[in-house]
């Protein structure tokens, strides 16, 4: 056996569960993207707490909470504070699309390096920023960042790891995901104590882009996107590199041509391809599961957990999320409970204030659910649809997976505060009740994919009780 090769029980194919040391450092490295998604929206929720930053761009928002009758749930219901969180997410739903076709000309790699840039100045402008205008400016760039970032990463993972440990690599970038929000946290904690310490937690927002970006520049491409390109030579110095040596690739790689040579010769334009009958299940889940990753919630716990627990009585220096196993079912029923928790405790109105032994309780039961998403949506949203789609339509499809994503964010970035000045602890039990859809959802009409290799993914669709019906003729 070639050294750095470790040989593990596959499925179809000689290098279903080869495992390189190459493949494991490219796949960190590429999974290393997610630092920049993660690190932003720790980053959002926690400057927003910080008096001297509100001070400068949000000073109606002083104002509402030194009012002694002030709602608490209402304090922070400001149009301009969601437009500065929000806008973020329309800039990286019309960069997800624009990255489908970049993504196709110049590869999985190289749009990973522009959005690691493109995040590198927005970062800056955060930074720098001078008035509201310039914070917005920058958080669009930072949006174009990690919508290029988003699209690219998940196919590039999808394509380079061996079909036994897909999941397992893709699952990378969202824990990536995870060290930067955690990261970000921490960095607020510190910085909420200097007078320009939101300028020091927004503009260190450069530092995950050069790590990415830097990153980026070291690994190859992805065997697929060199073949897509014409590249064959490339993509079989990239395969032996990955698969290592004295691995027969040569299987792989005619696949790969294969795929490719079909995909051209269709000359298909691939969102119109997409919305074949053939392609009805993979158009569902690239909608679907983006979409229930978002109103189970947790971005909007994330983006608001320091505002939440300082509208419920803590200080900034208590926003930190701690994580704790949890299973998918318990989402529900924890939301449930923590909605209950808030209306006993603060009352209907929202005028009482809560006592430290139930904001410690609140802040448990988020801990909770932040754990059970991570055990379950977090890296399900990003795995599931980079790897369903042939490779024909696979970056379109991507690409509407992340818009999806953005979509939804953003709606539900620009209505949470109103939604929680209105409805209080009841906002809750409105995601509550979409994480029992979902939980159906899941149960009836995804299938498994773990194992199977991207060309042969069609398998899945035909053996599935309601799919089948779209694909069956295709076998």
């Amino acid at each position: 056996m070639a050294p750095g090769v470790f040989a593990v029980e596959g499925m179809s194919g000689n290098y279903g569960g080869r495992i390189t040391v190459s493949v494991v450092m490219t796949c960190i490295v590429a999974a290393s993207g997610g630092l920049i998604f993660g690190y932003d929206i720790g980053i959002s929720g926690g400057v927003t707490t910080m008096v001297p930053f509100l001070k400068k761009f949000f000073p109606s928002i002083l104002k509402k909470a030194a009012e002694a009758k002030t709602n608490m749930y209402c304090v922070y219901n400001s149009n301009t504070l969601t437009a500065f969180t929000s806008s973020l997410y329309i800039a990286g739903l019309a960069s997800s699309l624009v990255a489908s076709r970049l993504t196709v000309a110049l590869g999985r790699r190289n749009i990973m390096v522009l959005g690691g840039c493109l995040f590198f100045v927005g970062g800056a402008i955060n930074g720098g920023a001078r008035d509201v205008a310039m914070l917005i400016v920058g958080r669009i760039l930072l949006g174009f960042g990690v919508g290029f970032t988003n699209q690219a990463t998940p196919v590039y993972l999808s394509e380079m790891a061996p079909p036994k440990w897909r999941g397992a690599f893709n699952t990378g970038f969202q824990f990536f995901i995870g060290i930067g929000v955690v990261t970000a946290n921490c960095l607020n904690y510190g910085a909420a104590k200097l007078t320009w310490g939101w300028r020091l937690s927004l503009g260190l927002a450069v530092v995950p882009a050069v790590i990415m970006t830097l990153g980026a520049l070291l690994i190859s491409d992805t065997p697929s996107s060199l073949v897509e390109r014409g590249k064959v030579e490339q993509a079989k110095q990239s395969l032996i590199k990955v698969r290592g040596k004295g691995t027969d690739i040569e299987s792989e790689l005619n696949d790969l041509i294969r795929s490719s040579e079909l995909a051209k010769a269709a000359n298909q334009e691939p969102f119109v391809t997409i919305f074949e009958r053939q392609y009805r299940p993979h158009l569902t889940m690239a909608i679907a599961i983006p979409f229930f990753q978002q109103v189970t919630g947790i971005n909007i716990i994330a983006f608001y957990a320091p505002v939440l627990f300082q509208s419920v009585g803590f200080g900034s220096d208590s926003a930190l999320i701690a994580a704790i196993i949890l299973g998918l079912v318990n989402l529900a029923s924890i939301l449930v409970a923590l909605a209950c928790v808030l209306a006993a405790v603060t009352g209907v109105s929202g005028t009482k204030h809560i006592s430290k032994g139930y904001g410690v309780l609140v802040l448990v039961l988020m801990c909770l659910y932040a754990a059970g998403f991570g055990w379950s949506w977090g890296p399900l949203s990003w795995l599931i649809p980079s790897e369903i789609f042939p490779m024909k339509i696979r970056t379109t499809g991507q690409s509407i997976s992340v818009a999806v994503n953005f979509a939804v964010t953003f709606v539900l970035s620009q209505t949470f505060l109103t939604m929680l000045c209105h409805f209080k602890f009841a906002a809750f039990l409105f995601y509550a009740g979409w994480i029992f859809v979902m939980t159906v959802f899941v149960l009836l009409f995804v299938p498994e994919t773990k194992g199977i290799p991207l060309d042969s993914m069609y398998q899945v669709w035909e053996g599935h009780w309601y799919w089948r019906r779209f694909v069956k003729a295709q076998s």
